[in-house]
């Protein structure tokens, strides 16, 4: 028979610490975001561009799309978020919430945009392109 699992008092505290602070990462992050949504979408749109992973015929546009998603990041709450992402959700081991969202925007949106001629690779290569420059940009 399986065991039940009751946290004591002191393992519900830790337990408490731990989702508090992935909280707050979260919020720091996206804090980090609205600070940089403009530069960030920048570097995207071009390392998308330059590892031709994408095939646009305007890479303005692509910026545009790239930086109303990040706006909407940051307005959206966590059910939101995490329907974006729930498709791609297991593409790598720890994947960070924002260059999944935006890999999820990418592959299912952004490739349905008029200037979008073609999208190349998969999502574990547009996603490793988008968290480099995540990286860069947000801690």
């Amino acid at each position: 028979m399986a065991k039940v699992f009751r946290p004591s008092n002191r393992e519900a505290k830790i337990l408490s610490r731990i989702e508090s602070s992935k909280e707050r990462a979260h919020q720091l992050a996206i804090e980090q975001i609205r600070n940089v949504f403009e530069p960030l979408s920048n570097a995207i749109a071009m390392k998308l561009i330059e590892d031709q992973l994408l095939v646009t015929t305007s890479k303005e546009d692509i910026e545009k799309q790239i930086a109303g998603s990040l706006q909407k990041l940051t307005r959206a709450d966590d059910f939101d978020i995490d329907y974006q992402i729930a498709s791609i959700r297991n593409v790598v081991p720890r994947p960070n919430f924002i260059s999944l969202y935006l890999t999820a925007f990418v592959v299912e949106q952004l490739i349905n945009h008029r200037s979008v001629e073609d999208i190349y690779g998969s999502d574990e290569e547009i996603y490793n392109c988008i968290n480099r420059q995540v990286a860069k940009f947000v801690l």
